[in-house]
């Protein structure tokens, strides 16, 4: 084990004292796994710090009752359901994926771990209490056939289809990445009982999402530099339409790259934009699951923190 792994455990294995607050009737759970900081690729902004610097502060802060957990199991026939199984098998190949996305002893055990993450939220958010699975890489990238874009396995895919096997319930996917969803859309699109909103800027990485496909894959596109009102326009667009499909659970692919001082974006929003969009989706009283995606500035905890906030309901 390694010494920042081990300082890391131990950090996450401290106590921590919850300030109890009169809105939040439960604690956040943060599930997070000190295991997903043990990899890197120098120069690339997925870096470990983007969670341990996150722990820290959700360690740190006093303003909102946090628990922690570990991610949950992900077996085989779940994220089967999301990807073919020779991608599962190109996981343990010893050869990059791409030029952000490379190849690391141990990657596909980090990525079932991240999917293992989003179930944890989605058991939580089905028992009512608010979650937030905190781990790396993310997913929304990767393709039933491919990794990408920093992402392996698929991991808000996977746990919406899981979603709606075991409850039966209509699921909502809602991505405000600034990139693109493409690998859930490719994933989910025209599954039944399943929807997809990707808010994201364009032109952007990865160049898709120019239009809606399906009957139930939704894209909603930002130009660069969108002023913060604006911005939260299109967002409430989103979200109006998202109440229209009428789901019974909604999943959250949370990335926090439109921040205004984000090194691979060129959007506009401030930690209370983010906020406001915890604050709107905790309107919607429904099972909630949210699984962090990007965001790669070093204001990433604190814009994190504002959103955990708004789904608890607090200041």
């Amino acid at each position: 084990m390694s010494q920042r792994v081990a300082a890391f455990r131990l950090f996450l294995c401290a106590p921590f004292v919850c300030f109890v607050c009169s809105v939040v009737t439960s604690p956040m759970t943060i599930i997070t796994d000190p295991k997903c900081i043990s990899y890197e690729t120098p120069g690339n902004p997925e870096r470990p710090a983007r969670v341990s610097d996150t722990v820290a502060l959700l360690k740190s802060q006093t303003e909102l009752p946090i628990t922690w957990a570990m991610p949950a199991e992900a077996s085989e026939e779940v994220i089967l359901r999301a990807h073919v199984s020779r991608h599962i098998k190109r996981l343990e190949q010893p050869h990059d994926f791409d030029g952000d996305t490379a190849y690391h002893p141990g990657i596909a055990t980090r990525a079932r771990a991240s999917v293992g993450g989003a179930l944890a939220a989605l058991d939580l958010a089905l028992a009512g209490k608010p979650n937030f699975s905190l781990m790396r890489p993310p997913g929304h990238h990767a393709t039933s056939m491919e990794a990408m874009g920093f992402c392996y396995l698929n991991s808000i895919a996977i746990a919406a289809l899981e979603a709606h096997v075991r409850t039966g319930e209509r699921v909502a996917v809602f991505d405000f990445d600034v990139h693109h969803g493409n690998g859930t859309e490719e994933i989910l699109m025209n599954r039944p009982d399943v929807a997809f909103y990707s808010i994201h800027q364009s032109p952007c990485y990865p160049g898709t999402g120019l239009s809606n496909v399906g009957y139930n894959c939704f894209n909603y596109r930002v130009a660069p530099m969108t002023p913060r009102e604006e911005y939260r326009h299109i967002l409430q667009r989103a979200l109006d339409d998202l109440a229209a499909f009428k789901p019974g659970i909604i999943g959250v692919s949370a990335g926090f790259d439109a921040y205004a001082h984000d090194p691979i974006a060129q959007e506009t929003l401030e930690p209370e934009d983010f906020h406001w969009l915890g604050q709107r989706l905790r309107g919607f009283n429904l099972p909630l699951f949210n699984v962090l995606e990007g965001g790669y500035s070093d204001g990433l905890p604190e814009l994190i923190l504002a959103y955990l906030k708004g789904i608890c309901g607090n200041n």
